[in-house]
C-alpha cells in the first residue's frame, strides 16, 4: 500500500511535469480564434494561473488534488470531476461489457486448448488467438467500422434524433450503439487472455498432484475445475486484474473511433486542446484505477496462494 501511494505521487509530478515541457499553452489556441487580441490571451494567461513560476503552480497542483479539487476545464470551464465522472459513466457499460466477454471467452478458450492440447481444436483456437492478440486497436476498430457501419449505429452512443422515445426504446438504441466497440475491444482483450490461460493450464497439468489425481481415477472434469484451474489462478487473476484496469486505459483509441462520450474521447479531445486541468485530473484517476486493482490482485494472492503467508 506504501508503494502504491508513493506511485500516485510519482504520477501526480509527473502529469504536472509533462504537459508544460510541450510546446505552446491552451492560451495559444486563442490566436487562431479571429479577433482575439493580445489584451484577451494575457488576461487568460493570468486567469488559468499560466504566469505564475512552476514551483508555485506545482504546491497549488498538489495542494488542490489532495482535497479532491482537480481545477476547471479551460474547454468548457466546467469542474473537472464532473467531466470526468460523466465521462466515466458513459464509458463503464461499453467497456466493462468488453472487458466481461472477452474475460469469459478468453477462460473458455484458454482451458479448451490446454485440455485438447496437440488437437486440431487447440491449433486452429491458438493460431487465431495469436491472429488477433497482433491486430492493433485501431486496426480492429476501423475493419468492424468499415465492414459493418452500414448495418449497424457506428457512431455516439445513442441517437440524436429519437427524442420521443421510451425509456425501452433509448435502452434498446444504447445497446445497439454498444455492438460495435464491444466487439473491437472484446476481440482485442480476449486473445491475450485466452494465450495466458492455455499456459497457465498446461503448467498445472504437468505437476506431480494432476499425474496423482490420474492414477487415483479421479473424473477429468473435476481435475480440470478443481485441481488445474484452481491452481491456475494466480496468472488468471493478474490477468483480470490488467484486463479491469485497461477499463480506462485500452478504450482511449476504441472510443475515438466509434465517437464513443467517454473518458477516453474526453482525453483525446483534451490532448488536443492542451487542457492541462483535465489531462492531470484524467491521467490521475486512470492511474489510481489501475494501481487499485493490482493491489486487490496482489491482496487476493493470500487468499489463492497459501504459500505466501508461510
Amino acid at each position: 500500500m506504501a508503494f502504491a501511494i508513493a506511485t500516485v505521487y510519482v504520477a501526480l509530478t509527473l502529469n504536472f511535469i509533462l504537459f508544460r515541457v510541450l510546446p505552446g499553452s491552451p492560451v495559444s489556441q486563442i490566436s487562431r480564434v479571429p479577433n482575439a487580441s493580445p489584451e484577451m490571451k494575457k488576461i487568460l494567461t493570468q486567469q488559468f494561473g499560466l504566469d505564475r513560476p512552476l514551483w508555485e503552480q506545482y504546491l497549488l497542483y498538489l495542494r488542490e488534488a489532495l482535497h479532491g479539487n482537480f481545477g476547471i476545464s479551460y474547454t468548457n470551464r466546467q469542474p473537472v470531476l464532473d467531466n470526468l465522472v460523466q465521462a466515466f459513466a458513459n464509458t463503464i457499460p461499453m467497456v466493462a461489457a468488453g472487458t466481461i466477454l472477452a474475460i469469459m471467452l478468453g477462460l473458455t478458450v484458454g482451458v479448451v486448448s490446454a485440455v485438447r492440447r496437440g488437437s486440431a481444436t487447440d491449433h486452429l483456437s491458438t493460431n487465431i488467438a495469436v491472429l488477433f492478440y497482433a491486430f492493433p486497436t485501431q486496426f480492429m476498430g476501423m475493419m468492424l467500422l468499415i465492414g459493418f457501419a452500414g448495418v449497424l449505429p457506428s457512431a455516439g452512443m445513442s441517437d440524436p434524433f429519437a427524442l420521443d422515445a421510451t425509456a425501452w426504446e433509448a435502452l434498446l438504441d444504447r445497446l445497439k450503439h454498444m455492438i460495435l466497440p464491444v466487439t473491437a475491444l472484446m476481440l482485442t482483450l480476449y486473445a491475450e487472455n485466452a494465450l495466458i490461460v492455455r499456459s497457465a493450464i498446461l503448467e498445472t497439468l504437468g505437476e506431480d498432484h494432476i499425474l496423482t489425481a490420474r492414477a487415483k481415477g479421479v473424473p477429468r472434469h473435476r481435475i480440470i475445475r478443481h485441481y488445474a484451474l484452481r491452481n491456475a489462478m494466480l496468472p488468471i487473476v493478474t490477468m483480470v486484474a490488467m484486463s479491469l484496469g485497461a477499463i480506462v486505459t485500452g478504450s482511449i483509441l476504441i472510443e475515438v473511433i466509434f465517437s464513443w462520450p467517454g473518458i477516453g474521447r474526453a482525453l483525446y479531445t483534451a490532448v488536443l486542446k492542451r487542457d492541462y486541468p483535465m489531462l492531470q485530473g484524467g491521467f490521475l484517476f486512470i492511474t489510481i484505477v489501475v494501481i487499485t486493482f493490482n493491489l486487490i490482485a496482489d491482496l487476493l494472492y493470500y487468499k489463492l496462494d497459501p504459500r505466501i503467508t508461510t
